[in-house]
């Protein structure tokens, strides 16, 4: 008996270290952008835990790093490394900012991107002549697709619907130098098909200067099927909402801060977002719980640009 109880309790001590571990394994962190020196306008990527504690730069080097996408524990970042300024090339490493791989030979845009088919195709933005296009690669950075837009400008692609689609920000002018650019969201099909607006920038506005974000880079909600983006409305930046069909629009958030690039969890039930005053002489990054709505500041202010936050799981899921 004392045996059987010993062999029992062997087992259920097993189960709850393996069920530890299996908790450990599947937790999310975030990685995010830091201005680190603005005289040599040193970018670097920091991690942080969900609380905000261990927050530690990733990436280290007097160059220019940002990202703007992970999938599960990998975190994709640009960096103008061994390369002139500000030409970027396509890396990913892990959370820690180990087993770093430079994936494309080809030069970069400075654009958001995101992926599809389990992570195995990356939809990113090439430099090119053509601002228009977009490149679909493999993971081994071999392009597999070109998507030409068919706007003069386009960038920030979101694969939606299994990735049959993709929302973008888009221009009516090659840059936001030249009027007429006209900045909205837009829905195309992969195979640069049926080409359809999203948002409607209201005509009464006028905050927007020529930089400011009329539809910034859309984000995708990852159980209820709808876009959020950032825009410049009412006095200051907030988040806004719009279906895949463009029928409902909404601002989705009341914070009082004015916020900008945003990620969802992959359950949809947290909101990280990058936080800044209307002067924007600090950033900050915050963590919404999506259910409560409560916000937490995880960051203090010894950096004053910490932007572009992106969940990320710390080991292999």
């Amino acid at each position: 008996m004392v045996k059987g109880i010993t062999i029992l309790g062997l087992l259920a001590l097993f189960l709850s270290c393996k069920s530890d571990k299996d908790i450990s394994d599947h937790e999310l962190g975030l990685v995010y952008n830091v201005l680190r020196d603005l005289d040599i306008e040193n970018y670097e990527i920091y991690s942080m835990n969900l609380d905000g504690s261990n927050q530690r730069n990733i990436t280290d080097l007097y160059n220019v790093e940002w990202t703007y996408y992970t999938y599960e524990n990998t975190l994709y970042f640009v960096s103008d490394r061994d390369a002139c300024k500000r030409c970027f090339y396509l890396y990913k490493s892990d959370f820690n900012g180990e087993n770093v791989q430079k994936i494309f030979d080809l030069q970069l845009a400075d654009s958001w991107m995101s992926s599809r088919n389990d992570g195995k195709e990356l939809i990113v933005k090439p430099k090119l002549f053509n601002e228009s296009t977009f490149y679909i690669l493999d993971n081994n950075g071999n392009i597999i697709h070109r998507l030409d837009t068919g706007l003069p400008f386009a960038a920030d692609p979101l694969f939606v619907n299994d990735g049959k689609q993709v929302v973008f920000r888009g221009g009516k002018t090659v840059n936001k130098n030249m009027d007429g650019f006209n900045e909205e969201l837009y829905i195309i099909d992969v195979d640069g098909k049926n080409l359809k607006q999203l948002t409607q920038y209201p005509e009464e506005e006028t905050q927007a200067s020529k930089y400011g974000y009329k539809a910034g880079a859309p984000r995708l909600h990852p159980t209820e099927n709808y876009v959020t983006y950032q825009s410049i409305q009412n006095g200051k930046y907030s988040l806004y909402a719009v279906s895949l069909d463009g029928s409902k629009h909404w601002k989705l958030t009341d914070n009082t801060q004015n916020e900008g690039w945003h990620d969802w969890s992959p359950d949809g039930k947290w909101l990280a977002i990058e936080l800044f005053d209307n002067e924007q002489s600090q950033f900050h990054i915050g963590l919404m719980n999506w259910e409560t709505k409560e916000l937490k500041i995880l960051t203090d202010d010894t950096f004053k640009y910490q932007q572009a936050p992106n969940f990320i799981y710390k080991t292999k899921k």
